[in-house]
């Protein structure tokens, strides 16, 4: 397997156990701020954005396979919450942010996708044009 090509697992448990680090360091203080009404949203919001930003993070620092890199920091931050919820009933809503965790990791590795690939596809010049024209 070539190097570029090789799932950089490392990068992948640092952003998933730092991903879900920020949850719990937001969602904790919103309810003692805000209530239970803004805690459920903000796990809902935070379970998104946080492996989605620790996603982007990932893809700084390798060459392909972005999506796959950010489905896993997804992952690693939901089995994280599973391993430390281990035999407690989980409600709909967390499973939901679960899923949350996945997509908005592969969201940030199609963010990074995407960047990587527009310089290669056109020049500043032309991206400028593109940019003007809409």
């Amino acid at each position: 397997m070539p190097d570029s090509a090789q799932i950089h697992w490392v990068r992948i448990l640092v952003g998933g156990f730092l991903a879900e680090l920020c949850v719990f360091l937001i969602v904790f203080p919103v309810r003692s701020l805000f209530g239970q009404r803004a805690f459920l949203a903000s796990i809902l919001i935070a379970s998104a954005l946080l492996p989605f930003l620790f996603a982007i993070w990932v893809g700084r620092h390798i060459e392909s396979r972005f999506v796959l890199h950010g489905a896993l920091v997804g992952v690693v931050a939901a089995l994280i919450y599973m391993g430390l919820s281990w035999r407690e009933p989980e409600p709909l809503l967390y499973k939901i942010a679960h899923g949350l965790k996945i997509v908005g990791g592969m969201a940030g590795g199609a963010v990074v996708s995407r960047r990587r690939r527009q310089p290669a596809e056109s020049s500043p010049g032309e991206r400028e044009g593109r940019h003007k024209a809409a």
